[in-house]
């Protein structure tokens, strides 16, 4: 009887939280690499400088001035992406041709005062007012009548479209719920109304079983490369507890999602000794009211560097018109990561 070697034949493997595949061909990470490489130069940032819009006491755009801030620092996007007073009509033409009007918020939170710093440089006291100041922008961002849903998310590095190495995050409030969002939402709930269970308790508890994609862990919440991951060292962040959404951690909670966080980011950066590039975003349920039950906060990073600090892997071809793609398996990126250090590279003696 045949069997499938994961780590040998293509196989197709199934994204729970979306009803999406993706195509593993683990043994293309043979052959040679002629793509394009990225030339990552070092970073050597001072803790302020004089021309950053977001550092402290400088100007941004229209003449508005930071405060001289201490630690977090959150205003309107000076360029948004949504605007609160957009009227949420519809228009029609012929049912052809459709659009509605998207109201919402665009907020920055910058983490810290410091231009030279990364999460995964920062202290764990420092990180906790973060995660503080992520769930008051929560609250206060719900709590609109005209606000469905609250993105948050951080582009780190140039290679993930970051136009400023301040380390800084984003808030996007939406009147409707992103394509993602909704994607998740119903295979979530078909989930448990088949199981009458948690799509992501019943999937930590078996990850954390079986240890072979788990990278790191806590009291709290645990790190996996997970099973239908595309993007080559990208890991899914999930709550032990079942939580729909960030504003219902206790107090011990934060402190070990501060803490989880910098684990995870200094092995990142470790991987490749670079401050490692990612796009993470927070998914957690729904705000407008409903109790939506089968939600289960977790927390998304999509890196992009494949096999160096050099070479990066990009969506493309058959990724963009066919399905989702990947050569080196989940185990195998879950194994290198296991493997770094939790002490950051930068840190090390000699």
């Amino acid at each position: 009887m045949a069997t499938l070697d994961f780590a040998e034949h293509p196989h197709r493997r199934l994204n729970l939280l979306t009803g999406e595949w993706v195509l593993v061909s683990p043994h293309r990470t043979r052959r040679p690499w002629q793509g394009q490489i990225e030339r990552l130069p070092p970073e050597r940032l001072n803790p302020y400088e004089p021309d950053c819009y977001l550092c402290p006491g400088n100007a941004r755009a229209g003449g508005r001035r930071n405060p001289h801030y201490t630690d977090t620092f959150v205003f309107d996007n000076d360029f948004a992406a949504l605007l609160p007073e957009t009227p949420p009509v519809a228009w029609n033409d012929s049912s052809l041709l459709m659009a509605t009007g998207e109201p919402g918020v665009c907020r920055v939170i910058c983490f810290s005062p410091r231009h030279d710093l990364t999460l995964a440089r920062m202290d764990l006291q420092a990180i906790r007012k973060v995660v503080d100041t992520w769930i008051e922008q929560f609250v206060e961002l719900a709590s609109r009548p005209y606000i469905n849903y609250v993105q948050i998310f951080e582009n780190r590095g140039e290679m993930m479209g970051c136009s400023n190495p301040h380390p800084h995050c984003q808030v996007w409030a939406n009147y409707s719920l992103p394509n993602e969002i909704q994607k998740e939402s119903r295979c979530q709930l078909d989930y448990r109304d088949r199981m009458r269970s948690c799509l992501l308790c019943d999937y930590w508890q078996l990850e954390a079983a079986r240890g072979e994609r788990l990278v790191v862990e806590n009291e709290h919440f645990l790190a996996v490369v997970p099973f239908w991951a595309i993007w080559p060292f990208e890991t899914l962040l999930i709550s032990r507890r079942h939580l729909g959404s960030i504003e219902q951690f206790s107090e011990a909670e934060r402190d070990a999602f501060a803490e989880i966080l910098k684990r995870l980011v200094t092995r990142y950066d470790n991987l490749f000794e670079v401050s490692f590039p990612y796009s993470m975003g927070f998914h957690q349920r729904p705000c407008d009211g409903g109790p939506y039950p089968e939600w289960h906060f977790h927390v998304h990073f999509y890196p992009p560097l494949l096999r160096s600090a050099t070479i990066r892997k990009f969506m493309v071809g058959y990724e963009m018109l066919a399905m989702p793609q990947r050569d080196l398996t989940p185990e195998a990126a879950a194994a290198r990561l296991r493997e770094m250090s939790e002490q950051h590279y930068t840190e090390r003696g000699g």
